[in-house]
């Protein structure tokens, strides 16, 4: 069967017309308005997942708390490189904030294997002790989302936000449950869904939101 195909000429009109679709077919009155539209909507652009919509959970202060920590310079930290790179400098730049992704770092693979723990359980360790983020990204482990946890139980201060995607079927629902749980601003996919493409999206989503309306 044919198709009949548009001729787009630039990513920016893909991605308007990709946006303008995703409106289209997620008509008012929606679940979601204002900032928290224009992040669920550039998740489903991410994925073509509209199921997202009945997944998606925001901490009341996640927003704004967000907004905040990007506006005045966030440190980023994500338990991938795919989500590091996901989330490009052009849109940190102009906000002064920075990402980082210690997974490969020389640090955490001996901590890893000195201690027998994940990696990605290893580099929320040394983020905690030495780089203090703002904004924490698990698009993929769950380890690492419930070594966060500990540390927050521990008593460190909240993060400004924690972006909560691990995917998969072992103990991924399970993490974000865990710091849903706590009081800490939270972005969140309820059950097994996430992944790396998406918890960057999310990011990306509130730095267009950040300079737009600074």
């Amino acid at each position: 069967m044919d198709f009949p195909l548009q001729n787009f000429f630039s990513p920016d009109e893909i991605e308007a017309e990709s946006l303008r679709i995703i409106d289209a077919e997620v008509p008012k009155p929606r679940l979601f308005s204002g900032d928290k539209w224009q992040i669920v909507r550039r998740m489903i652009h991410t994925t073509a997942d509209f199921e997202l919509l009945e997944l998606v959970r925001f901490h009341p202060d996640a927003v704004h708390s967000g907004l905040q920590a990007l506006r005045a310079g966030a440190k980023i930290v994500t338990d991938t490189e795919m989500a590091r790179q996901g989330i490009p400098v052009r849109r940190l730049e102009p906000l002064g904030a920075t990402v980082h992704c210690l997974m490969n770092d020389g640090r955490v693979v001996a901590r890893a294997k000195a201690e027998n723990i994940t990696r990605a359980t290893a580099a929320v360790d040394v983020a905690v002790d030495e780089i203090h983020p703002d904004i924490f990204v698990v698009g993929n482990a769950p380890t690492a989302l419930i070594r966060l946890v500990e540390h927050l139980d521990a008593g460190m201060p909240a993060p400004a936000l924690v972006v909560a995607m691990p995917v998969g079927f072992v103990n991924a629902a399970e993490s974000k449950a865990l710091l849903m749980s706590r009081p800490v601003p939270f972005i969140a996919i309820e059950g097994r869904k996430g992944g790396s493409a998406l918890a960057a999206s999310v990011v990306n989503a509130l730095c267009i939101i950040a300079r737009e309306f600074s």
